[in-house]
This record gives C-alpha cells, structure tokens and sequence, in this order.
C-alpha cells in the first residue's frame, strides 16, 4: 500500500460528504408501492386491497403512454396478467363529476371521470348503472389517492374495477378524446416478484464493500505497526503523526463526537427535508462528486501501487501548492477521477448512470472506513446506539410530527424533482413490472464497516485464526441483518425500512455476547487491542512467517 498519502483538507471533505449521506440515506425502500391504510378499516364490498395499475392507451390504434393509477378498496378486482386484460374504448363522462346519470349512452366503455361533488362510491354506481366497464377517476393533484368506502356505508356492491389516475394522466387522455381521437385502454395490475435479483447483487455489493475495507484497514494498521517497531528499536520518540497517537491520515472518534455527530446529522437532516428542492440535489451533486474522486483516485493509487509497474512512481513525490506532497502515480490518475466524475454528473439521469454512481459511491465508503476509525467497543456501541435510534425517528416517529417520513422523503428526492439523492448504492429492479431501484444508504454501510473493520484489527493484533476471531462472525450477522432488512421490505410491499433497526442488533449484539463468552470484552470496551507490551512486533512474526 506505498505510496497511499491522506492530507487534512482530504480528510474534511470526505467528513463533510460522509456527514451528508449519514443524515439523508441510511434506509432501504424498493419502489413506490401503495400499502395498506389502517385509518379505513376493511368491511363487506369494501376490503380490496390498494394495488397499483398499470393503464395502457391506445390512440387511434397505435400504442402511446402507460399511466400508473392505483386500485380503490371496492369494486372488482382487475387481471395481473397483461394478456387477460381487455383493450376497451375510453369515455368522458357527461356530467364530468358523474354523480348523476351520464347522458351519453355506455356500451361497455371505460368511463372517465373527475374526483368531487360527491362520493367514490356514488361516481362508481352511477357508471355502472349507465353501463360502465370500468371507471377511472381523475385525481385534484399529480400524487395517487387512496379511494375508501364513506363512513356510514355498510353495505357496498359495486361490480366493475376502480381506478384513481394523477391529474396530468387524466387531462391527456380527456385532451385526446376531445381531439376525437379515439382512445381505448387496458387495465390490469401485475404482480411485484417476491424476491428481485436486484436486492441480491445489492446485498453482495454491501457485504462485498466492508469486507474489502476491512481488510484494507486491517492492512494500512499492520503497516503502521511495522513501521513504530522500526521507529522504537532505532529509539526514536518522533513516531506519532496526531495528538492522539493515530496514524497519519486516520481519525479515532470519540465518545463525544459519535453523540455530536448523530445531533448535527439529525439537524442537517431536517434542512434537507425543508430546503429540498432542485438546486439542493445540485449542490448535493457536486458534494458527492468531490467525495467520489478522493475516493476513486484513493483506491485506484492504492490498487495500482500493488504492481512493480507503478512502484517508483507511488513512491516519488512532488510538492503541490495548497496541498502538499503528492505522489506522482497520484497525479497521473486524478484526471481520470475527476472526468469519470464529470461525465457521471453530466449524465446521471441516463438508464446506465446507476453504474457510475455505484463505483464512486463504493470507492467513497472504502475511503471513509481508512480514514475513520472505531478505537473500541465501548465508542463502537455508543455510535451504533445513536444511528440505531437516529433510523427508526426519522423513518417511523418523525410521521407524527411532519406527517410524512422525513427520511424517506429526502431519500427519494421528493418536491426536487430528481430521482433521489445520490448518496446510495442503487440497482435498477430489471424483473419487476413496476420497474424502479433497490437502494441502499451509504450510512447502511459505513456505520456498521466502522465496527465490521475494528473487529478484523482486533483479530490481526491478537493473532486469532478466523474462526476464532471476531471478524468472521461480525460479518455473518451484518450480512444477516440486511438480509433481514429485505425479508422485512417484501412483507411491508416495498415500504421504507431503516436498515439499522436489523443490521445494528445483530452486528453489536454478536460482537458483545462473543465478547463476553472469550473473556475479551474488557479489553474491547476499552483498549481496543490485546494486553501485550508491542502487539505490533508479535504482528510482524506472524505474517512474516
């Protein structure tokens, strides 16, 4: 790893870009699915469940948009295979509002409609009391609306299927009617697959991205230990870089500043929610993207500085105004850093530009776990305890303040008009009907890696073998925990899930139970290393051996 050189200001703006994607991202949530709505209890002719539609259109015999709208909770059920489902022709309704008998004559027609003046229930009978197929009504707003059964309405037999459609979906049907056109549509509502094999390479990139990371950390930390036994046996006493004895270029966290940094990311979090806005995810862009280049040059210097190839030019140096010593193979790649970047921000709204945003946002997390660091267990348990209830508040609790989830607002980019922040892993779902990511927060990752990489330092410094070490078991249950997380995300249909409520249980809770069983837990708590007078001199015998 020679030749891999961290400077502060390097350090700062990746705590900054990692400060971003901790407050606005730690969450997994697979697509825009309607739920279930607990307000409007189920009850004889009104117990549908609320299942999305997808409204195909023909205009004058030619194929043109598919519109989603979502199914009410009465009237019949519609095909979820799209080769069952009829091609019918589309109606205006006359009166509009169809709370009364429309005076165009119906013959099996889908019958268009707007919300108001009177009942779904009431607009629903009406038309298939005129001979109405099917009814799509027209929403007030772009945003899909749950149709429920009235209150004092006990006894519903409504027969055909009914649909709510966005306002911008029904004014371009109705335009084209008007135009006479002649418009027909299908209607039916496929079914999401229980398991995608988006959410499984997802879970691969996650566990894939720690376990290198870790290693990689477990690495640099050997390294330094080598080089302090070098520096003690020469008796010098000019061997620490930091205050606080850390290596060059690595930042310990403390007690204090994981409580302070939960704090301020709950505060950054709730500006994102109020300042969302278009310009906001652009600024956000540039953040991620200069996150992105330290990361990808970071790993790229350190990956190519395994080749003889490119050996003196890691290890030659020149001075860089405003920066400092910078190697010659670092310069020779940040170019190619900077334009991937570029080219990524350019393009980020293209179908492919998920594949950018995964490799900088993979070498971003790599990055971050070098730079910080979990010192022990006890600082391990406090920053994972915050996170653990900084999730669940801002997914499940923050509903009853702001009506609405503020992290899974921010997360998909909501009123910006984006497609969400770029702060997370993302795989588009290619066997889904309805289409859309699996993601992943970076916070998801890194908050746990910070543990994951601390255990493997820990097992390297007291010589454990894998199966007796910490390591192994501590990656077993982070994969499980979000593995957890997905079972948990198909049973609530693609709801919002804070990872962090499965991932931080397991991953704490088996470092700590094994802990306490070997014996070791004082030492974890506290020291974060074994009881040995130079673990680093034991450290260099092993692995030399």
């Amino acid at each position: 790893m020679g030749g891999r050189t961290v400077d502060c200001w390097v350090c700062t703006v990746v705590s900054v870009v990692l400060l971003l994607l901790l407050s606005s991202s730690s969450l997994v949530y697979g697509g825009d699915i309607v739920h279930q709505d607990d307000v409007a209890p189920k009850r004889p002719g009104c117990d549908n469940n609320f299942v999305l539609v997808k409204v195909a259109t023909w205009i004058n015999g030619v194929e043109e948009m598919e519109f989603v709208g979502v199914g009410a909770r009465f009237g019949q059920t519609l095909e979820s295979k799209e080769k069952r489902a009829n091609q019918t022709k589309l109606a205006l309704a006359d009166p509009a509002d169809c709370c009364s008998k429309p005076k165009n004559k119906l013959t099996g027609e889908v019958i268009l409609v707007y919300r108001g003046n009177c009942s779904f229930t009431t607009k629903a009978n009406v038309a298939e009391a005129a001979g109405a197929s099917a009814i799509l009504i027209i929403n007030n707003q772009t945003e899909l609306f749950k149709m429920v059964c009235e209150a004092n309405e006990t006894d519903v037999q409504i027969g055909i299927p009914a649909v709510m459609l966005p306002i911008d979906a029904g004014q371009s049907l109705e335009a084209n009617i008007r135009n006479k056109s002649h418009v027909s549509v299908q209607l039916y509502s496929p079914q999401r697959t229980v398991v995608d094999v988006a959410e499984v390479f997802l879970w691969l990139m996650a566990v894939g991205t720690i376990l290198c990371a870790s290693y990689w950390s477990a690495w640099t930390a050997r390294e330094a230990a080598i080089e302090l036994d070098k520096l003690l046996k020469d008796g010098s006493d000019e061997y620490l870089d930091s205050p606080d004895g850390s290596p060059r270029g690595v930042v310990d966290i403390s007690t204090t500043s994981a409580i302070l940094f939960v704090l301020v990311a709950s505060c950054f979090l709730i500006m994102l929610y109020k300042l969302m806005s278009f310009w906001f995810i652009e600024v956000l862009v540039v953040l991620f993207c200069i996150g992105g280049v330290e990361g990808l040059q970071t790993c790229l210097v350190a990956l190519l500085s395994c080749f003889r190839w490119f050996e003196h030019a890691a290890q030659a140096y020149v001075k860089v105004p405003f920066i400092g010593a910078v190697s010659h193979l670092t310069l020779f790649v940040a170019p190619f850093c900077v334009a991937f970047a570029v080219l990524w921000a350019v393009y980020r709204r293209v179908s492919f530009a998920w594949i950018g945003q995964d490799i900088l946002g993979i070498t971003l997390i790599i990055t971050v776990l070098q730079i910080i660091r979990v010192p022990n267990l006890k600082v391990g348990t406090v920053l994972l305890g915050c996170a653990f209830l900084y999730d669940i508040f801002w997914v499940f609790v923050s509903k009853w303040w702001f009506h609405e989830s503020v992290m899974i607002v921010v997360a998909r980019g909501d009123r910006s008009g984006e497609d969400g922040i770029p702060m997370l892993l993302k795989i588009p779902r290619l066997f889904d009907p309805w289409g859309g990511y699996s993601i992943i927060g970076f916070g998801d990752i890194i908050l746990p890696g910070l543990l994951v990489a601390f255990s493997l330092r820990y097992d390297w410094l007291s010589n454990k073998k894998l199966k007796e070490g910490y390591f192994l078991w501590a990656m077993i249950a982070y994969g499980l925990g979000l593995l957890i997380t997905y079972v948990a995300l198909n049973l609530m249909d693609g709801h919002g899930q804070p990872a962090l409520l499965y991932i931080v249980p397991f991953t704490l809770g088996t470092f700590i139970t094994l802990g306490k069983k070997r014996g070791d837990l004082k030492n974890l708590w506290t020291r974060g290393e074994p009881e040995r007078p130079c673990p680093h001199i034991q450290l260099q015998q092993t692995h030399d051996e």
